[in-house]
């Protein structure tokens, strides 16, 4: 049975931005996409509401999204939106898998370290990080991978930054479009999800 796919976005584009529904395209190759909004967003407001707002939202998507109970369910998320999603399956059993786009891992505000939640998780985890992604230093992401119970994967896009692309001068060296380095994550993806039972 192929598997739910719940979208998030990050914090500071909404679920139809050019990124978000470009994805939403490729996730649907793997199974139902169906990206959602927080509040704060369809309230046209740009600060983010509060943390546990934020989760509650994530929740309430998932129950309106959800199908068959015996459906596997991805929480996929960009940056933010990637973050919450892993607080909710920290609350929330019965979650197949994890997609991190970009996982926030230092806080933008302060770069204070947000761990704590990575190491309650143990929820199947996939980060797809930018090498060059200022809100996640890939020694720090390693460093709390080590200490981390659940499965958890990293692929790395080398020049990437913290939407996963990849500057013009440095895809012309390697010989690569965009679309090529998408098509990478995607495979990568779908490996992760059918190695955890979530796959189409």
């Amino acid at each position: 049975m192929s598997p739910l796919i719940l979208f998030a976005p990050g914090a500071g584009a909404p679920s139809t931005s050019a990124w978000m529904r470009a994805w939403a395209r490729r996730l649907g190759a793997l199974g139902q996409v169906v990206p959602f909004d927080y509040p704060y967003m369809k309230a046209g407001r740009k600060a983010p509401d509060r943390h546990p707002a934020l989760v509650a939202a994530h929740g309430a998507a998932l129950d309106e999204a959800r199908g068959a109970p015996e459906r596997p369910v991805v929480l996929a998320g960009k940056s933010m939106g990637s973050r919450i999603g892993c607080h909710l399956a920290v609350e929330r059993p019965g979650i197949s898998a994890l997609v991190c786009f970009g996982y926030p891992l230092r806080s933008g505000a302060t770069g204070a370290l947000r761990d704590q939640v990575l190491l309650a998780l143990r929820t199947p985890v996939l980060f797809l990080q930018g090498s060059k992604d200022p809100l996640c230093p890939l020694d720090d992401l390693a460093a709390v991978r080590a200490k981390m119970t659940a499965p958890n994967q990293l692929h790395v896009v080398e020049g990437g930054d913290h939407s996963l692309e990849v500057g013009a001068r440095e895809r012309k060296a390697a010989g690569l479009t965009q679309d090529d380095l998408d098509g990478v994550l995607l495979v990568v993806i779908r490996d992760f999800l059918a190695a955890h039972g979530a796959g189409a």
